[in-house]
């Protein structure tokens, strides 16, 4: 892991307590699977953020350099408070104390309510790793013996009142799911960022499971999936680690 300002792309300039912290292992992972949801609560008032755990530099297009570009435009065009990146090794990382360590700084500088992450289980093995790390990490950060610091300063114990997994390439069984579909544009918008990643046919790379023509069309199909059970055009799909409560059974969609 490296300790690089330039990582870090806070658009107030300071640091802030944030209601949603997305976190995803690469950089696209938020924005393929949760964007829809994070835009639906910035929309809301909510202040939301993303950190990265790599610069994704071992995937097959584009380069680790190139995707902080792209994830920086991407932010702009969500309209986050804040987007910050660990560094940490893409495809070596592992579920240890400096990672946790790592992450539960992150967390405590940000405050979030509510922490969203990668999938429990994935085609890319490093998405059911990153839960876990992300999940334990959250855990141990409401815990007031586990010490960190900022910048010098002791940081008190904070954890998210809620995590939940976004689902990704796997089609997995939604515990619940966001209607997200006055945002499919926008949401669609971001994802474009990451134009290394995507089809060009100009391109001399090689093809992906993501760089394919249609994969656009997979990630509406998806969210048109996932929305018909509950009655919306489009909607992303998260699992939970607990059971969900409701104050009524109207609050029910």
């Amino acid at each position: 892991m490296r300790d690089d300002d330039q990582r870090k792309i806070d658009f107030q300039n300071i640091h802030m307590k944030l209601d949603i912290l997305a976190i995803g292992v690469h950089p696209d992972d938020v924005e393929l699977s949760a964007s829809g949801t994070l835009l639906k609560h910035i929309a809301l008032g909510k202040k939301c953020g993303i950190l990265d755990l790599t610069s994704g530099e071992l995937g097959t297009r584009g380069s680790g350099p190139l995707r902080l570009v792209e994830a920086a435009e991407a932010a702009k065009i969500l309209g986050l408070s804040v987007r910050d990146n660990l560094g940490m090794a893409d495809g070596f990382f592992v579920n240890d104390k400096e990672h946790q360590l790592a992450i539960i700084k992150k967390i405590r500088e940000y405050q979030p309510e509510i922490v969203l992450c990668n999938a429990v289980s994935d085609r890319h093995p490093d998405h059911g790793r990153a839960a876990q790390l992300v999940s334990e990490a959250c855990f141990y950060s409401g815990l007031r013996r586990v010490e960190t610091e900022l910048n010098g300063t002791p940081q008190q114990a904070w954890r998210p009142k809620a995590v939940y997994h976004y689902i990704q390439d796997r089609h997995l069984k939604p515990d619940f799911v966001v209607d997200v579909t006055p945002y499919v544009e926008k949401k669609m918008e971001a994802i474009r960022a990451f134009k290394s990643q995507f089809y060009d046919p100009g391109s001399k790379e090689p093809e992906s499971p993501i760089s394919v023509k249609n994969f656009f069309e997979v990630v509406s199909g998806k969210m048109s999936v996932f929305g018909r059970d509950a009655g919306y055009n489009f909607a992303e799909g998260f699992n939970v680690e607990r059971t969900i409560g409701v104050n009524n059974l109207f609050d029910i969609k």
